[in-house]
Formats: structure tokens, C-alpha cells, sequence
């Protein structure tokens, strides 16, 4: 099972791009995983940051179901005044990371069955919870700062798996991660069946924390 949370402002790509590859990763492996759009607060019209575009979440987020939780981005301007209004990304990953999602994702982080996986800004929603901190991950490049910020050891890769937390730093990482979580649970084959019919290739080497650890080079 896959749980896509939406949070008011989130960006749609980083929604879609990883539902459209899971779910045709899903039909290659005979249907043997599901997909769903959540919320926190259960099945409501949620509206992205992106020209109000909407989508509907058809449930409520569980950490108790065995899966995946995947925590995308937000959409919005990168600058502004939030003392006068202005809904920038990291006013809308800083409000999703207090809302009644955190409790849900905390929980989700301690299920043994349970990976939570982010795209772009959605690290740093979950660092911004104090969800992360020393672990390894990745965000848009404009937020590696703020990530390592917070305590959590930034890694500039395309896709960092550490575990039971994967995250894909850019807007379009969403597609890599999920060829990444259809290779961990199917294998490469159905990966490499998915990435042939989107006509889209991979990018980067997966990090993760294992092996020699290198010279500067």
C-alpha cells in the first residue's frame, strides 16, 4: 500500500508524477500494490498551490497500514513577506509540518512496516517537524541549507535511501522515486518496464549509506 498525502498548498507534480509510475508499476506486477491520495484531517477537496489546482483525497492517513507514505512538496512563491500574506513555500511546508499530519508521520516513522518516503520540499516538512533530524536526505537544491539546518545530514543526490526514510531532491524527482520504490519492492525488471512505457530514464546513482566512504577526489 502507497498513502500520497495532500496538505493545502502541496505541489501536484510531486503528487502525480510518483501515483502515474506506482500505479503503472502496480499493473506490471498484477496489481499487487495500491495507491491512494490521503489527508491528515480524511477524504476532503484538496487545493494545491499551483493556480488552485484540486485534488480529492479519498481517506485518512494511517501509520499503521504497512507501506508506504510518500510526503510531497509544496507549490508557491519562493520569496515574499509572510507578515503580509504572502504563502511561500516554506510558510506552507512549515504549516503542514505543525498541523495534525506530524503526529501521523511521527508514527509512521516508528512502524517497522511503514517507509515513509518524501519528494522535493517534503523533507523538509518532515525535518521542519524535528521528524528527521540525523538522518540522511535530500530536498531542491534552494532548501539543502535549510535541511542540513535542522540537523539532518543533506546529501546531494538525486535519490537517498536511507532505510525506512527515501526522499528525491527536484521537482521531477517524484518519477525517480517511484521507479526507486518499484525496483525495492518488484525488482528491476518491472522498474525497467515502467521507465521504458514513461520513456523516461532514471537519473543518478541511488545514495545510500553503505560501502567505502570516499577520498576527495
Amino acid at each position: 500500500m502507497v498513502q500520497i498525502v495532500l496538505f493545502d498548498g502541496f505541489d501536484p507534480l510531486d503528487v502525480i508524477a510518483p501515483f502515474e509510475v506506482l500505479s503503472a508499476g502496480s499493473d506490471a506486477a498484477g496489481e499487487a500494490l495500491a495507491v491512494e491520495l490521503v489527508a491528515a484531517e480524511g477524504a476532503r477537496e484538496v487545493v494545491s498551490g499551483t493556480r488552485g489546482l484540486t485534488l480529492r483525497a479519498t481517506g485518512r492517513l494511517d501509520p499503521d497500514r504497512p507501506g508506504y507514505v510518500v510526503v510531497p512538496g509544496a507549490s508557491g512563491p519562493t520569496t515574499g513577506d509572510p507578515d503580509q500574506g504572502a504563502l511561500t513555500i516554506p510558510v506552507l511546508l512549515a504549516r503542514f509540518a505543525e498541523s495534525a499530519a506530524a503526529p501521523l508521520l511521527l508514527a509512521a516513522l516508528r512502524n517497522p512496516e511503514v517507509t515513509v518516503a518524501a519528494v522535493c520540499g517534503g523533507s523538509l516538512a518532515l525535518a521542519m517537524a524535528g521528524l528527521i533530524e540525523g538522518r540522511h536526505a535530500v530536498t531542491h537544491v534552494l532548501g539543502m541549507d535549510v535541511l542540513d539546518a535542522t540537523g539532518v545530514h543533506a546529501v546531494p543526490a538525486r535519490v537517498v535511501d536511507d532505510g525506512d526514510l527515501i526522499s528525491a531532491g527536484g521537482v521531477t524527482s517524484g518519477l525517480d522515486l517511484g521507479l526507486h520504490i518499484l525496483e525495492r519492492e518488484f525488482g528491476p525488471r518491472v522498474a525497467h518496464a515502467v521507465e521504458t512505457l514513461f520513456e523516461y530514464e532514471r537519473r543518478g546513482i541511488v545514495w545510500r549509506n553503505a560501502g567505502r566512504t570516499p577520498v576527495t577526489i
